[in-house]
């Protein structure tokens, strides 16, 4: 998988682990990067600047790494966590990543995905999760519901968020074991998902606009379950 662009390549480079070749344009001339490549030990292709504009479509800066597949994680491995979130069908890769961000950050122990109607792990994902998706548990599953069923049984209290018939968030008790569920861009949480959660939150809207961006949205509920738990 190949991701690009000098920001995204400082990230990757600080965790050799994940990186299996670097691709530069011949002369590339960033002391930063190029300090960390003579202190360790990478594979390092050179091309010219038109073999790399064929290899991706946007702005790679001169700089490539081809990184290691993402591997999935089995959902038994977060039924003993306190604090996972679930995305219920979100299609932008760019949320998907701001959000993976954001769980990693706050120190959520896991994300849980469907595997169809559902933007997996692309490389737009990884450069906008800037990395931080090699420390986060992403479990792939058929079905939300049966999943839900699942997370319940091990005591998982269920949040999803919507704007109708729901609750201010920050009226909500989040201190026992937590799976948020996150709704789709446009038509958010699905009924059956919304059926099986055990409370719908809702962030109040003060101004015209009558929604959040996904992530943001996430963001809001991940911190408020932070807040909670101190």
């Amino acid at each position: 998988m190949l991701v690009y662009g000098k920001n995204v390549a400082k990230e990757f480079l600080k965790n050799p682990q994940n990186v299996k070749k670097v691709i530069l344009q011949e002369n590339f001339d960033d002391k930063e990067i190029n300090s960390i490549l003579e202190n360790n030990i990478f594979k390092v292709e050179v091309l010219r600047k038109h073999e790399m504009d064929h290899l991706v479509d946007g702005l790679h800066q001169g700089i490539m790494l081809d990184i290691k597949d993402y591997q999935y994680r089995d959902l038994d491995q977060l039924l003993d966590e306190n604090f996972v979130v679930i995305l219920d069908h979100i299609e932008d890769p760019h949320n998907f990543g701001a959000i993976i961000r954001t769980c990693e950050a706050a120190g959520v122990s896991g994300i849980i995905i469907t595997k169809d109607r559902q933007v997996g792990v692309t490389p737009t994902v990884v450069k906008t999760s800037a990395g931080a998706i090699y420390n986060m548990k992403i479990s792939q599953v058929i079905n939300l519901t049966s999943t839900i069923s699942k997370l319940k049984d091990h005591g998982f209290w269920v949040v999803g968020t919507a704007l109708e018939d729901s609750t201010d968030y920050r009226e909500i008790d989040y201190t026992g074991k937590i799976a948020l569920v996150i709704g789709n861009e446009g038509k958010g949480i699905s009924r059956l998902v919304r059926e099986s959660c055990d409370f719908v939150a809702k962030i109040p809207m003060y101004g015209t606009t009558n929604s959040l961006n996904a992530s943001v949205a996430s963001g809001i509920m991940i911190y408020e379950v932070v807040r909670n738990r101190k």
